[in-house]
């Protein structure tokens, strides 16, 4: 660190002496005196305070709005089923991942298209993966827009009473 800071050091005096000829007196300030560490904040040299505990309403209204599912309208139903299996692959848990990928590579070539709707919705519109794991496998009670049909189909899946092991998903099948 010593030597980079001389370094700097003698470009700095030769860059400031150089541009000022005319007052070879003036006493060059060192690098060291003059180089910061990078701050975010006006005072670096303490943390920031944490918000006090009756403002954490301002804290949490700064999260920012998950936006809301729109389902996709003419979407082929192949491509719905394509999509489904990509999401069901791809849910950002791994515990969801296993569970509904197994799902869909069991299920998902033979469910109708309301079945689809509705799985398509019950994967989509809850902003959260560990409800909709808790509500399959039978943590917390299912909230009554999601109890239907396939919620039913994926909480006998969770129960694995065949006692299968699923600690990889499913290799993909080709077209």
């Amino acid at each position: 660190m010593a030597a980079p800071m001389r370094r700097l050091n003698g470009v700095c005096r030769l860059v400031l002496t150089h541009f000022q000829p005319w007052n070879s007196t003036v006493r060059v300030p060192s690098i060291a005196s003059i180089a910061r560490p990078y701050t975010s904040g006006k005072d670096s040299s303490k943390p920031p305070a944490d918000p006090p505990m009756d403002r954490m309403d301002i804290v949490m209204s700064m999260e920012p709005d998950i936006p809301k599912y729109k389902p996709k309208q003419n979407e082929p139903f192949e491509t719905r089923r394509a999509r489904l299996l990509y999401q069901s692959r791809k849910r950002g848990m791994l515990e969801n991942g296993l569970l509904f990928s197994t799902f869909a590579d069991r299920y998902l070539n033979k469910l109708d298209e309301q079945q689809l709707k509705l799985y398509d919705r019950l994967i989509n519109e809850p902003s959260n993966d560990w409800e909709i794991y808790y509500w399959v496998t039978g943590v917390k009670s299912t909230p009554e827009e999601y109890n239907n049909e396939v919620m039913d189909m994926l909480k006998q899946h969770a129960q694995n009473k065949d006692m299968e092991q699923r600690f990889r998903q499913p290799d993909l099948k080709g077209p």
